[in-house]
């Protein structure tokens, strides 16, 4: 028995090694699909501008065939959720600690109250709208952090059900859209308000979904208007680490008592976003470095945004209703209205 037992242990890294080298080419077909399609939806962006992510969602859409049957359909899920999780780990690299401090106690006061307080209206709204409190976290915390990505970071240690990846399409897709009318619509604001270049720094980073339309709409007021925002919006991107970290003790709590009660893990990647963040602080990421993976991120999540397009179709976004848009529209406004509130009654005195 013991001899048998060595053989075995002696296999295993060979048949583990096997079996991975085995996988590789299992995953390709479909893993070339969506950089196919982060490859052409790039190209339109950068030249014709718009949202890449929301372009990746359409085009990926379009190619819904694919997930069904086929040799694609194992790539596609590949992309969808290990390249999702690679490609949000490596967003530590856009922020330090210094980063997060240096605006003083009123933003961070602000940009705190704005994401707890609209994660919880979230939830609440959804159960008022007769939604499942998931939809309302999960869109309340994307709005409330950083959009799309914030999307993808939550839905990713959030139970999957029937709907689960439906939901997350849903929000990207919202958040883009409601990110991007931000970004025209509310330098309009910040002139009918008056705001200094300060306080429109911190009204845009406070309340604009995405980092894209954020750095856009303040570098469109002033250099510092851009500067603040930029900053701010940092800020919020850092409330990723613990919100996810709540998102997964609340699931793991929950399935605790549906199963057998066990200690809730961190996911690695949310792990190797804190290493990141932390070793981008005391500055051993060289720029060139950095600058590299912040790009690797994006393909990233471009990629998997286009697999969990592929993943899902119009049909069934089609049946969903009006509801979720309203619940992500309403959302919106409670965050503006509450940023707003912070910077007109001096809690952001800079």
């Amino acid at each position: 028995m013991i001899i048998e037992r060595g053989k075995r242990a002696m296999r295993s890294p060979i048949t583990f090694s096997r079996t991975a080298a085995e996988g590789v080419p299992h995953v390709m077909p479909g893993v070339l699909i969506c950089i196919t399609i982060a490859l052409a939806t790039t190209f339109i962006a950068d030249h014709y501008g718009g949202p890449t992510l929301l372009y990746a969602l359409l085009f990926g859409m379009s190619l819904h065939f694919l997930s069904e049957e086929g040799r694609c359909v194992a790539g596609i899920e590949f992309a969808a959720r290990t390249i999702l999780r690679f490609g949000v780990a490596l967003l530590g690299v856009r922020i330090t600690i210094e980063q997060v401090t240096s605006l003083g106690i009123g933003p961070i006061v602000t940009v705190v109250a704005g994401v707890v307080l609209t994660i919880l209206m979230g939830a609440l709204l959804a159960r008022l709208m007769g939604l499942h409190r998931d939809m309302g976290l999960l869109t309340g915390g994307a709005v409330a952090i950083c959009g799309a990505s914030a999307a993808l970071a939550l839905s990713a240690v959030m139970p999957r059900g029937a709907n689960s990846e439906r939901n997350t399409i849903l929000t990207v897709v919202g958040v883009t859209t409601l990110s991007t009318a931000a970004m025209v619509l509310y330098p309009l604001v910040v002139g009918v308000l008056s705001l200094t270049d300060q306080q429109a720094g911190v009204f845009l980073g406070g309340t604009i979904h995405d980092v894209a339309q954020v750095v856009g709409a303040g570098y469109m007021i002033s250099e510092e208007a851009g500067d603040v925002s930029t900053f701010v919006k940092l800020m919020r991107v850092a409330m990723l680490v613990p919100v996810v970290m709540c998102f997964t003790f609340l699931f793991r709590h929950r399935e605790g008592h549906e199963g057998r009660s066990k200690v809730p893990r961190l996911p690695g990647f949310l792990v190797a976003f804190v290493v990141l963040v932390i070793i981008n602080s005391l500055g051993a990421i060289p720029v060139s470095v950095a600058d590299g993976m912040t790009d690797l991120s994006r393909w990233c999540l471009v990629t998997a945004i286009a697999a969990l397009g592929i993943k899902t179709s119009f049909q069934k976004l089609a049946v969903v209703g009006w509801k979720p848009v309203i619940l992500m529209v309403a959302e919106t406004l409670f965050l503006l209205a509450l940023v707003l509130v912070f910077i007109l009654f001096g809690v952001v005195s800079i």
